[in-house]
C-alpha cells in the first residue's frame, strides 16, 4: 500500500445496537429495500428511512437469479441516528403500494421513491415522495407530465445537484435496460426526459448501485448484464455547461465483479459492500468490502490500493468483520463519516442486523491534494467549458499518485476523462437553455406537491452556453423561507412574486451614521498546523453552531495573526476590482450577526465540498464587523474560507473595514472583552491593517459591478476604482474610496442629481470630509452603467426591510443580509444568486421569531453582554420608514 495517507484502505464493519418501543418499530428481517439518510429538522435530528423490501424468500434456495422473495411490504421505519432509535412511521396519505428492488432518494428532508416489484408484478412509475419536513409526515403523489422511465425494477437514483433525480438502468421485465433518466426538481410542471449523454457509455445493466458524489457527480458501479454475469466497473456521468450529459469510465481495478451490493459515497470515497457473484455465490474474502477513491482514482480493500480482481475463492485467514458483509440485496446509506448497512440476504436467509463503519480519518475528500490541483485548474474559454483535468486522479501501483496533465492514459479515455472535470457545471444555481427549452413555464395545479425543497434551486439561467451574450435580468420570483417555520433552520421554502414585498420599496433609514479574464492562480497560504482548517471545523456548522456560552473566543492573537497574514498574501495578489464568472453568490452587510449567516448557509447551500463551493463563487460585499455579537466569528471564518477556497470565495471591503469606525460601533469593544486587553487591541489592531488591503469591487462578466457603498459623485468609470492601489487606509484614501464605500442611492426614482448625505466619514473627524458622500440619483446610475457598459449595480452599506431593494428602474439592487438590525428593525436579510444566464435570483431569510423591539431582547444579544447593548442604546438606529422618527443632531452617531 502506498504512504498516501488519503490512500486509507477499506473501514471494518461491526454490528451496531440499536432500540425500539415496540416490536413493531423494529424493522425485523428486510432484503431488497431502501435505506436514505434525511437531515435534521426543527424537531428530529438526522434520520435513516428504510421502505419496502421483502421479510420471507419461497423455497429456502439460495441467492440464486430466480429466486422467489416474499412478505412485500410498504411500510416505513426511522432511525434516529442520535438515540439509535426505531420507529415505524404511519404517515397520512396514499402509501406506494408494497414493492422491493426499487429506488430512493433524499431530497432535502423528503425522500422519493420510484419503481420496484410486489405481487401484483411491476410497481407503476409514479413518483412518490415522502415529506418528513414536520411531525406530519405525510405522503404525496407527484404528476409527472409525458413519457418517463415506465414500470422497472433492480434499476438505480439518486439526486445530482442537489436538483436533478437521475434514473438509470434496471430491468422492465424484458430485458436489462441501460438507458437515463432525469427530472429537474426546480421546474414544473416535472417532466421526465431522456438523456441522450456522449462519451463511454455503460452497458445494459440491472442491480447496479449509483451515489452521487457532493459536487454533482452520478457514479453507477457494477451490476449484472442480459447474461447474468456480474460486472465490475464504474462510470461517472455529469452535466456540462451547454446541458449536455456525459459518461465517463472510472479508473482503477475493481476488487471484483458484484451485483445486488450496495454504494455510498463519503467525501469522494465510495463505500462499496458485498454483493452477489454469477450463479448466486456470493462476494466474500476481502472483497466483501470494498472503496473507490474518486480523487485518487483508485480501489481500494482492506489491504490498501487493488491492482487485481479477486472474485476467485480464497482461503485467507477468517475475519469476522468481512464474514459480516457477505450478503446481497441490503442497503446502505451514510451521515458524516459513518456508513450504516442494514439487512440483506445471506444463502437462504434474511438478516435483520444493523451495520456501522467509519470512514477513514484521513478522509478523502474534495479537499484531497489530488482533487485539490485538479479544481486549482480554470476554465480556458468562456465558451469551451473544458478543464484542464479530469475528476477522477490516478493512482500507480505502487500507491503513488499521477495527475495526467500530458500523459499517463490512453488518448482515447483522456478526451473524456478531461471533460468529466466540467463537474458541477450546470448544477443548482444555473439552469441552462437545454433544460428551459425542454420543460413549460407553467406551474402544476395547487394540489401538487412540490420535489424541491430549501435545498432544490429555482431556475435562474437560460445560457445557451455563451456567457458574454446574455443579458442581466431579475427573476420575477424571489426565494423565501416561510415565516412560520423561520425558526426552524431546516425550513420550507417557497417563491414570491417580487410584486408581493410590500416593504421593498421601504428602504430603513441610516442607522450606521477583453477579452476573457486573466486566468489567477492562487497558491494557497500554509497556516500553521492547518489553523484555518480548524477555524473551518470549529465554525463552518450551518445548523448547529452556537454561541459560546462563556464568550471567549477559541483563536489568541498569535493565531490572529497567522491568519491575517495567510489572507492578507492572497488579497494583495488580486486586483483592486475581482474580475468574476458566473454563478456566484452575493452576501450584503452582516455586522456580526453570526448566526444569520449559518442561517444563510444552511438554507441555500454553504461553501464546502459538502455544500456548492464546486460549482458557485461567493462573494461577500463588506461590513463583517460592528453592531452584531459575532464579528470575531464572522471575519475568521470567511477569512478561513478565503484561505481554503481562494479562487472561489471573494471579499471585498465595506465602510466598516476601517479602524475608525469600528473603534466606535462594537468590533474594538469585542476584541477586548473577548480576548482580553492586550490580546484583544492586537488582534484589532491587525485586522485593520488587513481590512486596508481589501480588494474594492467586483465585476460579474462584466457585467454587474459589486461594490458596498456606490459611486457618488467622483466615479465615473470602472478604471477610476481600479487605479486604487492598496493597502490603503481611509484618512489616506482619495474621495474615490469615500464614495465607494459609503454613498448611498435615494430614496426613490423620481429626483434625479447629487445631494449630499446624511451620513459619513465626515461626522466622525473632518466636517468637511462630508462632502465626499452623496446620494446618487437614478440618473447617475443610469448613465454610470452605459458610459462602463454595464446593466446592473450591487452594492450594500443599508438595511433595507426585504433583504433586497430595487433602484433606478431595476439597474441597482441594495443587498443587506443580516435580519432584525440592530435587535429592532424586524427586517429580512437576503441574497442575490446571479446564474449563467445572468438572471439574478434573490433569497430571503427572515428574522427568528418572535419579532424583538429592543436590543434588550435581541437574539443576538447574550446576557453577559451588557456592553453591546449599552452601545446600541448609546448609538440607536434611525426608525424605519412610515415611524415618527427622533429629532435627532446631524453630527449624532446615530447617524452613522
Amino acid at each position: 500500500m502506498g504512504s498516501k495517507p488519503w490512500l486509507h484502505p477499506a473501514p471494518a464493519y461491526r454490528t451496531l445496537e440499536t432500540y425500539w418501543s415496540s416490536d413493531d418499530d423494529a424493522p425485523g428481517s428486510r432484503c431488497s429495500h431502501t435505506l436514505t439518510a434525511v437531515a435534521a429538522t426543527k424537531s428530529h435530528g438526522p434520520r435513516l428511512i428504510l421502505f419496502g423490501g421483502v421479510t420471507a424468500i419461497e423455497g429456502g434456495a439460495s441467492s440464486a437469479p430466480g429466486i422467489r422473495l416474499d412478505g412485500a411490504t410498504n411500510s416505513v421505519h426511522s432511525y434516529d441516528v442520535l438515540t439509535r432509535k426505531w420507529t415505524r412511521i404511519q404517515a397520512a396519505g396514499e402509501p406506494p403500494s408494497p414493492r422491493a428492488a426499487h429506488a430512493a432518494a433524499a431530497v432535502g428532508t423528503m425522500v422519493v421513491f420510484q419503481g420496484g416489484i410486489g405481487p401484483a408484478g411491476h410497481s407503476t412509475d409514479d413518483l412518490f415522495v415522502l415529506d418528513l419536513t414536520t411531525d406530519k409526515f405525510k405522503w404525496h403523489r407527484v404528476v409527472v407530465q409525458g413519457q418517463g422511465p415506465g414500470p422497472r425494477y433492480g434499476h438505480v437514483m439518486d439526486l445530482v445537484a442537489q436538483r436533478y433525480l437521475v434514473i438509470v438502468s434496471g430491468n422492465d421485465g424484458k430485458r436489462a435496460l441501460s438507458d437515463a433518466w432525469v427530472l429537474d426538481t426546480a421546474q414544473k410542471p416535472y417532466a421526465w426526459q431522456r438523456l441522450n449523454p456522449e462519451g463511454d457509455r455503460p452497458s445494459a445493466r440491472m442491480y447496479a448501485t449509483a451515489s452521487a458524489r457532493s459536487d454533482g457527480m452520478f457514479l453507477l458501479c457494477g451490476g449484472r448484464d442480459a447474461s447474468g454475469t456480474a460486472l465490475g466497473d464504474a462510470y461517472g456521468l455529469l452535466m456540462h455547461r451547454n446541458g449536455q450529459w456525459e459518461w465517463t469510465l472510472a479508473p482503477g481495478v475493481s476488487p471484483s465483479t458484484r451485483y445486488q451490493h450496495a454504494a455510498v459515497f463519503v467525501g469522494a470515497r465510495l463505500h462499496v459492500t458485498g454483493g452477489a457473484l454469477k450463479g448466486g455465490r456470493l462476494v466474500e474474502g476481502e472483497a466483501a468490502v470494498a472503496v473507490l477513491d474518486t480523487a485518487a482514482g483508485t480501489w481500494l480493500d482492506r489491504n490498501g490500493i487493488v491492482t487485481s480482481s479477486k472474485t476467485s475463492k480464497g482461503h485467507a485467514e477468517y475475519d469476522p468483520s468481512l464474514e459480516l458483509m457477505r450478503r446481497c440485496r441490503h442497503a446502505s446509506a451514510s451521515v458524516g463519516v459513518r456508513i450504516y448497512v442494514y439487512g440483506g440476504l445471506k444463502g437462504d436467509a434474511v438478516l435483520d442486523d444493523f451495520l456501522v463503519a467509519e470512514n477513514s480519518p484521513f478522509q478523502s475528500d474534495m479537499n484531497s491534494p489530488i482533487l485539490t490541483s485538479e479544481r486549482a485548474s480554470t476554465i480556458t474559454s468562456p465558451r469551451s467549458n473544458h478543464y484542464n483535468l479530469n475528476s477522477f486522479g490516478t493512482t500507480t501501483p505502487d500507491g503513488g499518485s499521477e495527475i495526467p496533465l500530458s500523459g499517463g492514459i490512453s488518448s482515447m479515455d483522456k478526451n473524456s476523462m478531461e471533460k468529466l472535470r466540467e463537474a458541477s457545471a450546470a448544477e443548482a444555481e444555473a439552469a441552462n437553455a437545454v433544460w428551459q427549452a425542454a420543460q413549460a413555464a407553467s406551474s402544476n395545479p395547487a394540489e401538487e406537491t412540490s420535489v424541491s425543497d430549501d435545498n432544490s434551486k429555482v431556475a435562474e439561467a437560460t445560457s445557451d452556453g455563451s456567457d458574454n451574450e446574455a443579458d442581466v435580468r431579475l427573476h420575477p420570483r424571489a426565494v423565501v423561507v416561510a415565516k412560520e417555520t423561520v425558526g426552524n433552520l431546516g425550513g420550507l421554502v417557497r417563491q414570491l412574486s417580487l410584486d408581493q414585498f410590500e416593504n421593498e420599496s421601504r428602504r430603513m433609514l441610516p442607522m450606521n451614521n477583453d477579452a476573457s479574464y486573466p486566468a489567477r492562480k492562487f497558491t494557497r497560504k500554509k497556516s500553521p498546523q492547518g489553523l484555518h482548517k480548524k477555524i473551518i471545523s470549529m465554525l463552518l456548522r450551518p445548523r448547529n453552531w452556537k454561541a459560546p456560552a462563556n464568550r471567549g473566543f477559541f483563536l489568541d492573537s498569535y493565531e490572529v495573526g497567522e491568519l491575517c497574514y495567510a489572507a492578507e498574501q492572497i488579497f494583495m495578489q488580486e486586483p483592486t476590482v475581482l474580475q468574476l464568472k458566473a454563478p456566484v453568490k452575493v452576501f450584503g452587510d452582516l455586522h456580526g450577526q453570526f448566526g444569520d449567516l449559518m442561517r444563510l448557509f444552511d438554507e441555500y447551500g454553504f461553501p464546502s465540498t459538502a455544500g456548492d463551493i464546486t460549482y458557485i463563487d461567493y462573494l461577500f460585499l463588506g461590513d463583517y464587523v460592528d453592531r452584531g455579537q459575532h464579528s470575531l466569528e464572522t471575519i475568521t471564518l470567511l477569512l478561513a474560507l478565503k484561505i481554503e477556497y481562494p479562487e472561489n470565495v471573494h471579499l471585498i471591503r465595506g465602510n466598516h473595514e476601517a479602524a475608525d469606525i469600528n473603534a466606535l460601533f462594537g468590533f474594538r469593544i469585542e476584541c477586548i472583552e473577548r480576548m482580553g486587553e492586550s490580546d484583544g487591541i492586537w488582534a484589532w489592531t491587525r485586522f485593520n491593517q488587513l481590512f486596508n488591503c481589501l480588494p474594492l469591487a467586483a465585476l460579474i462578466e462584466k457585467k454587474i459591478i459589486c461594490m458596498h457603498g456606490g459611486i457618488g459623485r467622483s466615479i465615473h468609470s470602472v478604471e477610476q476604482i481600479e487605479k486604487l492601489e492598496r493597502p490603503i487606509t481611509m484618512d489616506a484614501g482619495s474621495i474615490i474610496l469615500m464614495d465607494l464605500l459609503w454613498s448611498d442611492p435615494t430614496e426613490n426614482d423620481s429626483i434625479e442629481g447629487l445631494r449630499p448625505n446624511a451620513r459619513g466619514p465626515g461626522l466622525m473627524s473632518n466636517e468637511s470630509m462630508l462632502a465626499y458622500d452623496v446620494i446618487s440619483f437614478p440618473d447617475r446610475v443610469t448613465d454610470f452603467c452605459k458610459k462602463n457598459k454595464l446593466q446592473l449595480i450591487i452594492r450594500a452599506h443599508e438595511c433595507v426591510m426585504d433583504g433586497f431593494e430595487r433602484f433606478a428602474q431595476g439597474q441597482l439592487i441594495t443587498l443587506f443580509s443580516a435580519t432584525n438590525y440592530c435587535g429592532t428593525a424586524n427586517n429580512a436579510g437576503a441574497i442575490l444568486v446571479v446564474g449563467r444566464g445572468l438572471v439574478v435570483v434573490p433569497k430571503l431569510i427572515h428574522p427568528l421569531p418572535p419579532p424583538l423591539q429592543s436590543p434588550e431582547t435581541s437574539p443576538e444579544r447574550v446576557i453577559d453582554d451588557a456592553w453591546m447593548q449599552e452601545l446600541n442604546i448609546q448609538r440607536p438606529p434611525t426608525p424605519t420608514r412610515g415611524r415618527p422618527q427622533p429629532d435627532l443632531d446631524r453630527n449624532s452617531l446615530a447617524y452613522i
